[in-house]
């Protein structure tokens, strides 16, 4: 969701396909490491795979687009993103402890450009399912809920107002891991709604909410509030993503 009176800017079509080949290659680099490090220890997965997806992305948005400025979650932060007009905001792995977890799937790598504040190009990789969503092929909008929604939740930490949205819509609740990987499922419509509000970063939900947007779902902040991303500070505390057709009903209780 942004500013309706805001004129957002237009990524190219060499935007968009970056952003494919770079999710794309970094979790072909994931699963032949997977591989490579089979029976080792989580932490070492977990260590390997942040490491080696973060300089990788780092190494070819240095050569395809040097001009930009990039946040990654495993790169130090400058200040200096906030002079460029336009900045990738990556997570080299999104949901290192389902990846560390073989043979997991609901883990993903995102890559998304940012202008004035908004995604203009984004994609999310989820290798392990051999998907990829982007702005370069947008999803169709999955149908309406027909049945009770469904409401992505963490397994181990459900937030309240998930079980709140549960209560009052009388929705499912559908167990996942990563972000990336949650709103992968309202993008496909294995879902109909994702509220979190357990606190984030700009890079949890930048690249999904690319790929969210592009497919016709309505995201915010939990309370309806335009989303805005490269900001000095990246924490960005709640996310809510959810079919269009409900979000009146999703609003009125996350308002609360």
């Amino acid at each position: 969701m942004t500013d309706p009176g805001a004129s957002v800017p237009i990524a190219s079509a060499a935007d968009h396909q970056l952003a494919v080949s770079l999710a794309e290659e970094a979790g072909h680099l994931l699963l032949d490491l997977r591989e490579e490090l089979a029976g080792a220890d989580p932490s070492t997965l977990k260590r390997e795979g942040d490491r080696r997806s973060h300089e990788l992305l780092m190494a070819r948005l240095a050569e395809s687009a040097p001009d930009d400025g990039v946040l990654s979650e495993e790169g130090r932060d400058s200040a200096e993103r906030l002079s460029r007009p336009r900045v990738w905001i990556i997570d080299p792995l999104d949901g290192t402890r389902e990846f560390s977890e073989p043979p997991r799937s609901d883990w993903a790598v995102h890559v998304a450009l940012v202008a004035e504040g908004h995604p203009i190009a984004g994609a999310v990789g989820l290798p392990a399912r051999g998907v990829t969503l982007s702005t370069l092929h947008p999803s169709p909008t999955p149908p309406a809920p027909e049945g009770p929604p469904r409401v992505i939740v963490s397994r181990s930490r459900p937030p309240r107002v998930a079980l709140d949205i549960a209560d009052a819509l009388g929705a499912e609740l559908v167990e996942m891991g990563s972000a990336g990987a949650k709103v992968g499922a309202v993008v496909t419509g294995g879902a109909d709604v994702y509220p979190h509000a357990g606190g984030q970063y700009e890079w949890d939900s930048c690249a999904p909410v690319a790929a969210a947007e592009a497919a016709g779902l309505h995201c915010s902040r939990i309370d309806g509030a335009p989303l805005a991303y490269n900001r000095p500070d990246p924490w960005l505390p709640d996310l809510l993503v959810c079919h269009p057709t409900i979000v009146d009903a999703v609003l009125a209780v996350t308002r609360r």
